[in-house]
């Protein structure tokens, strides 16, 4: 197998490849995220999911890369990581009793040849009505300053949530494992 390489320093991302069972490294894709005109979040995530594969390709020439990037969609607004507690709880107030929508972009690059698989998947969360004090006590208890949207889905966020929807609850935490298994299949990789 030529080796995988995931192009994040998440520990969010890196924690859900370690269920494959796959070696692999880390290594962090310097690359600027910033939206472009006229564009929208489907194509951000896929473009930036491609992005940071691509900005390692020449340090790892021989490898398969994993790129992710990930939005979340409040109407047509898209959130970001909050990094204070005053922009989280102001995203918290406005996904109270909505629904919000993840898009997950997910690339596989073959560094050998230039190949590479993108997509970008779908998750649909439905927040409970939440008062202010049960969002600052959530946010104070959790901290999710560094995630799109202001909550851990794999911690205690989850009790934030009446439902989800979506075909890979992985994506929700960054990482669509589901369908980076079919890509990964699709190099000849063999999952254990």
């Amino acid at each position: 197998m030529r080796p995988l390489i995931l192009a994040s320093s998440s520990p969010y991302r890196r924690e859900l490849l370690q269920r494959l069972r796959l070696p692999f490294e880390c290594a962090s894709p310097q690359i600027d995220e910033s939206p472009l005109p006229g564009e929208n979040a489907r194509q951000l995530v896929c473009r930036l999911a491609e992005a940071k594969a691509r900005a390692l390709a020449e340090r790892y020439p021989q490898h398969l890369i994993i790129g992710s990037d990930q939005a979340a969609i409040n109407g047509e607004r898209i959130l970001g990581k909050p990094h204070t507690l005053e922009r989280a709880m102001e995203q918290l107030k406005t996904a109270s009793g909505a629904s919000v929508s993840f898009l997950t972009g997910l690339a596989l690059l073959d560094s050998a040849n230039g190949q590479c698989q993108v997509d970008c998947i779908p998750f649909t969360v439905h927040f409970r009505k939440l008062d202010d004090a049960r969002i600052r006590r959530y946010l104070e208890a959790e901290q999710p300053f560094d995630c799109a949207g202001s909550f851990k889905a794999e911690g205690l966020g989850v009790s934030l949530f009446s439902s989800t929807e979506g075909s890979d609850a992985t994506s929700l935490i960054g990482l669509p494992l589901i369908r980076l298994v079919d890509m990964l299949l699709n190099e000849g990789v063999q999952i254990p």
